[in-house]
C-alpha cells in the first residue's frame, strides 16, 4: 500500500485538539505514521510537500513536520510532466499547490492520497474519475482499512 500524506495531515498534530474532529484526525494520522514507519505501508512524499512544509513560519512545527517527511520511502521530484498534469487538475477545480500534490501522488503511484483539507476532498469527490487512487480523509480511510 502506497500512501501520500499532504501537508495538512503532517501539520494536523500541531492544531488545536480541543475540537473532536481534529483530535480524531490527529489519532488517525499518528496511526498511519506508525504503520508507515514500521514498513507496513510505503510512504510517498514529494518535493512540493517538502517545499510547502518548509514555508511554515513556526520554526518548531516546520522542523517537526520536515522531520516526519524525511522518513518518506520515496520523494517524487517535480518534473514537467507533473506540472503539466497539475495544470489539468487546476482546470478541474483544484488549487495550484493541491494539484501539484495530487499529480505527485499519481506519478509516485500512490494507492491513497490523504488530506484533512475539506476543499480538496469536496473537489475530489466530484472529480474522482480523474484519479487512479483514492483521495480521502485519514479518519474515514482508517475506518475502511481497519474493517
Amino acid at each position: 500500500m502506497k500512501v501520500y500524506l499532504d501537508a495538512c495531515c503532517l501539520n494536523r498534530p500541531f492544531d488545536d485538539q480541543s475540537q473532536p474532529r481534529v483530535r480524531l484526525e490527529v489519532e488517525a494520522v499518528s496511526l498511519i505514521l506508525e504503520k508507515l514507519n514500521q514498513g507496513e505501508w510505503e510512504w510517498i512524499g514529494s518535493e512540493i510537500l517538502l517545499y510547502e512544509l518548509g514555508q511554515n513560519p513556526d520554526v518548531d512545527n516546520r522542523q517537526r513536520t520536515l522531520s516526519f517527511a524525511s522518513l518518506a520511502h520515496q520523494v517524487v521530484e517535480t518534473t514537467e510532466k507533473i506540472l503539466t498534469r497539475a495544470e489539468e487538475l487546476e482546470e478541474a477545480g483544484f488549487d495550484s499547490y493541491d494539484a501539484i500534490h495530487l499529480s505527485s501522488a499519481e506519478f509516485g503511484k500512490a494507492d491513497v492520497f490523504l488530506t484533512t483539507d475539506d476543499q480538496i476532498l469536496k473537489v475530489a469527490v466530484r472529480k474522482k474519475n480523474l484519479f487512479s487512487f483514492v483521495v480521502e480523509n485519514p479518519v474515514k480511510w482508517m475506518e475502511e482499512v481497519l474493517k
